[in-house]
């Protein structure tokens, strides 16, 4: 089932703790910390796979996560790193931040590989903080949290060349007559709501891929129907071929066919009309018996336009080798004109993996007295690891509130010294030392 849109929710793996612990064996009463660092958390990493062409993979998955790194153990054992997690999507993928709308990345042209969010290092352990002064660290680091976001992958297919025209007009045909691919072809308007992708081999060596894209309707470049969905694929081809019903089947002027989808495409994105386009009369062979000369009719309004038309018929394969060998030489003398959409949302400046997320709420007493309610994943890890009965371990901790913001935060509140503060069972009384960590707590 082909698929060119998907929503997602990605997240890299979070860094491995560091380690409090001691060395502890006979005839060494004091070996001193020995507590190893955590290990990095793995990275999320978008990949080109040259073999597929949908995004169908992600239909039915919307979660998508990183191993976390381990902790680190006794003895100066490094917790183990997390496993990096590889996303495959096909060649021509746009990842977008989903609430903004903004590229993270293009997996097109030399785009093949991209790390798009980097795991958590991994924390300290308590044995790199020992000092001729601290000898017997109570504290390590915290690892670094994860990184995660909500995505969308969108698929603009990347070919040579992009069939365009009303429904029914013998796009699905030509591709079949012309390349291997074997699309569903039945007399209905919609009968292809999906672009099928044909290798033409020329037997020199000098092969393209052509796009069936599924049939234009009026109003399509303002989202009519499916347009949207169908035009964007049309971005990326090089040479446009405008297969037209000339035996007009379904009661069609074959003129103003031609004239209607140029006019959606250049509402769409005038860039597309930049592109070499030629115009394939098709159902020629029908076409032939009306004495209106609707062939005749289509060479005389194009081509002083600048449009080459030919006469073909993709049921037989009358003309389509000529037309076959005018888009080789097209894609010769053309020099590509790769569309690259460049990076707009960077998740590293843009995801405060760095900052602390916390909450600051107030509660007040019977008698009026304010208690400070602060909490956060972070604080509470901290608070987990950290020997709050050593006055270093209280002393590291303190400094960790006054590096992370929370002490300019609650002075923002309007703390005053002498109140207290509440931190998942703990509760400090304020007092600003802007030394760094004179708090007390009880």
């Amino acid at each position: 089932m082909f698929l060119d849109f998907a929503r997602i929710h990605i997240r890299s793996g979070k860094g491995g703790d560091g380690h409090v612990s001691f060395r502890r064996e006979k005839y060494v009463p004091a070996g001193g910390p020995d507590g190893g660092d955590g290990g990095r958390g793995g990275d999320v990493i978008f990949e080109v796979d040259k073999g597929m062409n949908t995004l169908f993979y992600y239909k039915h998955r919307y979660q998508f996560k990183a191993e976390d790194g381990a902790p680190g153990g006794k003895k100066r054992c490094h917790g183990k790193n997390g496993k990096d997690l590889v996303l495959k999507v096909p060649e021509g993928t746009i990842l977008r931040e989903e609430h903004s709308g903004k590229i993270i990345a293009d997996m097109s042209a030399h785009n093949k590989r991209q790390v798009v969010l980097r795991g958590g290092k991994g924390g300290r352990g308590n044995m790199n903080f020992a000092t001729p002064t601290n000898q017997a660290p109570q504290y390590a680091e915290g690892g670094k949290e994860a990184m995660e976001l909500d995505a969308t992958l969108e698929l603009k297919l990347v070919a040579d060349v992009g069939l365009v025209g009303f429904p029914n007009a013998g796009k699905s045909t030509f591709l079949k007559r012309v390349t291997r691919a074997d699309p569903k072809i039945a007399d209905y308007p919609f009968t292809t709501i999906d672009p099928n992708l044909g290798v033409v081999d020329t037997g020199d060596g000098r092969g393209f891929v052509i796009a069936d894209m599924p049939g234009l309707i009026e109003g399509a470049s303002e989202g009519v129907g499916l347009g949207h969905r169908f035009l964007k694929h049309i971005e990326r081809t090089r040479v446009l071929i405008h297969i037209v019903d000339a035996a007009s089947f379904d009661g069609r002027d074959p003129v103003e066919d031609v004239i209607k989808i140029n006019s959606e495409l250049m509402k769409y994105d005038p860039a597309i009309m930049e592109k070499p386009m030629l115009i394939a009369a098709n159902k020629a062979d029908i076409a032939a018996y009306d004495d209106a000369d609707p062939i005749g009719r289509i060479r005389e309004t194009f081509e002083p336009q600048g449009f080459r038309v030919f006469a073909i018929s993709a049921a037989t394969g009358e003309g389509t080798d000529a037309l076959i060998n005018a888009v080789r030489n097209l894609l010769d003398t053309t020099a590509p004109k790769q569309v690259y959409y460049e990076q707009e949302y960077f998740p590293e400046d843009e995801i405060s993996s760095s900052d602390l997320p916390y909450t600051i709420e107030t509660e007040e007493d019977r008698d009026g007295e304010l208690t400070y309610v602060v909490e956060g994943p972070k604080i509470d890890r901290m608070l987990s690891y950290t020997n709050l009965d050593s006055e270093k371990g209280f002393r590291y901790f303190t400094q960790f509130l006054r590096r992370s913001g929370i002490v300019d935060a609650l002075k923002e509140r309007g703390i005053e010294e002498g109140m207290s503060v509440r931190m998942y069972g703990h509760v400090f009384t304020f007092y600003d030392d802007e030394a760094g960590g004179d708090e007390s707590y009880e």
